[in-house]
């Protein structure tokens, strides 16, 4: 590891800063509500639940498709959100979540 924290021999920031969203998690597919209608599920999804549209690899299968709703498109990688894996996501967004709904 270097000085930065980068694994990959690389100068710069540690990889999951550089590369951003960890293939796989799909964390922010399940933990938070989405009003708008995703297809598949036209009244959007309540917290918690997994969106149809999230595959057996916990990746979007609407990624790059214009039907792809656009909060979902907007929600970004944020490492203090994120965490370090995927069960802290899951837990950080569902806390967020029940903030913004009480």
């Amino acid at each position: 590891m270097n000085p930065k924290g980068a694994r990959d021999g690389k100068a710069g920031p540690p990889l999951l800063e550089r590369e951003g969203c960890r293939p796989g998690c799909g964390a922010c597919c399940i933990a938070p509500s989405i009003s708008s209608p995703i297809p598949g599920m036209p009244r959007g999804k309540p917290a918690g639940v997994r969106c149809v549209q999230l595959d057996g690899n916990n990746l979007c299968r609407l990624f790059g498709d214009p039907r792809r709703p656009a909060v979902c498109e907007r929600f970004a990688f944020d490492r203090e959100l994120c965490g370090e894996d995927r069960r802290q996501a899951l837990e950080r967004i569902a806390l967020l979540e029940r903030g913004t709904c009480a």
